[in-house]
């Protein structure tokens, strides 16, 4: 066992032993030596110091000298003194070259990615910590919502036919599958942050194509290893409560040699080549470079029938409706001709404000013989707006479809009352007159009766004035919930003669309001304002009933999660309202 313990340095022969005790005796001879010169040395210190700097500048000096060699090298540089001349706690770095590499990733993890560049620029040891994969996949997850996993990465968002394609070679008239994607498991965080994210950042949100009157929503996120840019489509018409369908126009990814390529989703064929532009701020164009992918064997009725089946959800055979036919054929023709070569512009949802009725948002709509649209709702002090995002021949995407006056509310009469349309016109059409009759009062007329009403009002009058104003605003501006100043719902049901598109609807209702829809003729002639009713339903459904057309419209709210697209503040989303309508003018 002692040879053991003597061949594996564990324990020490009794020669060993005797010389250790002897040197030990002549090194506690040295340290005495060295504690009183190490005395003569500190009081010479202290008395050279005491005309320097004081009793902190003495005791820093007394623990630097008294400090063990491995205390002074901890850090690197020896400064293990605090600052209050305290030699005891651990010591305080007075540099981040100091810190220990533990402490200066989760430090570089907090910074945002692109100043971890500028970082990397100050010294080799930073340039070798910013090369660890958890600050650059934090920078991923925080920045761009990337939540994944590279090494257990699964496409998300694409059919296999995306992933692999069936090589065809003509001699044999056989292939084999190979796969389109490259192997991610030698690349990291910090190539996918770097030429991918970063470089594409600016495209991230919620676009409209310039689609013509069509318009059109597109939602470009990050999805796996991917950048995608996602067509919202709106549900099968009339079934507006079903969720959206998206398409994929185009993909982002890395290859090999981490550099970032563009593909084309668009046809039937799998992905292809394509290419991205940032025209300007808030602007981007997609090319598709390889077209005929965009074509079928059957030539354009065959593209036609996909295309309807996917628009519409049937046939042609199945819409008996001539004027149907007839607007569905001609947007196939319009749209079908860009072949995803479109320019895109940025939208914005609209901010929440204390005062709104309910959740401004996205919205479904329906729109008669058009089908299925997108509308934006979006509140202003005491009016309610929807502004179209999808369009159609007679009324373009960009353009107010709803204006509704919240300081103008409707109370519904009885159930009998509401089936005749006679008496729902009536009140409208009411209201409608003292508004307009306000708006074309001179602005000097107004103000002199507000004088003289001013001047012979007494106080009870005033005040009675002031509560019957509070109650008004009261009852048109509720919270955010979207909760009535009456807890109990209305008894709700469409007047007779008036065409839904969908026969389900809410058999109750919130509040009513007077408003106005916009009508126009085939390539938006003769716009005008016609009068209607504004009717919420609940936080996520609202309706409106053009009175001219006869007509019912129900909107139903989209609830699917977009990142990257709340407007900072009121006054870029107004300006960006002002740009949609100069777009499609």
């Amino acid at each position: 066992m002692a040879v053991c313990a003597r061949l594996c340095g564990v324990g020490q022969s009794r020669r060993c032993r005797r010389r250790q005790r002897s040197d030990q005796q002549e090194q506690g001879s040295d340290s005495d030596m060295d504690e009183e010169e190490e005395e003569k040395i500190v009081g010479q210190r202290r008395s050279d110091a005491g005309s320097r700097g004081g009793p902190g500048r003495v005791a820093a000096v007394a623990a630097a000298a008294t400090a063990e060699p491995s205390d002074t090298c901890e850090y690197g540089s020896g400064h293990n003194t605090n600052r209050g001349g305290s030699n005891t706690g651990p010591p305080h770095p007075e540099s981040l070259m100091e810190l220990p590499p533990e402490l200066l990733v989760e430090i570089f993890s907090l910074l945002p990615g692109t100043v971890l560049p500028n970082v990397a620029l100050v010294c080799k040891k930073f340039r070798q910590i910013l090369n660890t994969e958890t600050i650059w996949r934090r920078r991923c997850a925080e920045e761009f919502g990337m939540r994944e996993d590279l090494r257990k990465m699964e496409a998300t968002g694409v059919s296999s036919q995306d992933l692999y394609v069936k090589r065809v070679i003509p001699r044999v008239k056989s292939g084999r599958f190979m796969k389109l994607l490259p192997d991610y498991e030698h690349m990291d965080y910090k190539d996918v942050y770097t030429h991918l994210l970063h470089p594409y950042r600016h495209i991230l949100g919620l676009w409209q194509p310039d689609i013509g009157p069509y318009g059109g929503l597109l939602n470009v996120v990050v999805d796996g290893l991917f950048i995608i840019g996602w067509m919202y489509l709106p549900p099968h018409d009339p079934r507006v409560e079903d969720p959206m369908r998206r398409r994929p126009l185009f993909r982002i990814h890395l290859l090999e040699s981490k550099k970032a390529t563009v593909e084309c989703m668009y046809g039937h064929k799998g992905p292809h080549k394509g290419d991205i532009q940032t025209v300007k701020k808030d602007e981007f164009s997609t090319k598709c470079n390889q077209t005929d992918h965009h074509r079928m064997p059957g030539g354009r009725q065959e593209e036609f029938r996909t295309w309807l089946e996917e628009e519409w959800g049937r046939t042609l055979e199945e819409i008996f409706h001539e004027h149907m036919q007839e607007l569905i054929l001609m947007k196939f023709i319009y749209t079908s001709q860009y072949d995803n070569c479109l320019t895109y512009r940025r939208i914005y949802l609209p901010p929440l404000m204390p005062s709104d009725l309910l959740q401004p948002g996205l919205f479904k709509g329906t729109y008669g013989s058009h089908g299925l649209e997108i509308v934006m709702l979006s509140f202003h002090e005491m009016s309610a707006r929807a502004t179209k995002l999808t369009g159609d021949p007679n009324v373009p995407a960009g353009q107010l479809t709803l204006d509704v006056d919240l300081s103008q509310p409707v109370d519904l009469p009885e159930l009998d009352q509401q089936r005749n349309i006679d008496v729902l016109s009536r009140i409208i059409l009411g209201i409608h007159e003292k508004v307009q009759r306000e708006v074309e009062q001179p602005a000097s007329d107004t103000s002199a009766c507000v004088e003289h009403a001013e001047e012979e009002a007494d106080d009870a009058a005033a005040e009675e004035t002031e509560v019957d104003h509070g109650a008004c605003v009261d009852a048109c501006q509720s919270g955010p919930s979207g909760s009535s100043s009456s807890p109990e719902a209305q008894p709700f049901v469409l007047p007779l003669g008036v065409m839904a598109r969908n026969e389900v609807y809410p058999r109750t209702c919130r509040k009513c309001f007077y408003g106005t829809g916009l009508i126009a003729g085939h390539g938006f002639t003769s716009p005008e304002r016609t009068p209607g009713l504004f009717v919420l339903f609940d936080e996520d459904r609202f309706g409106f009933i053009w009175l001219e057309l006869k007509s019912f419209s129900l909107y139903s709210r989209l609830t699917d999660h977009l990142p990257h697209a709340h407007a900072p503040s009121m006054e870029p989303f107004e300006a960006m309202l002002r740009n949609m309508q100069s777009w499609t003018s």
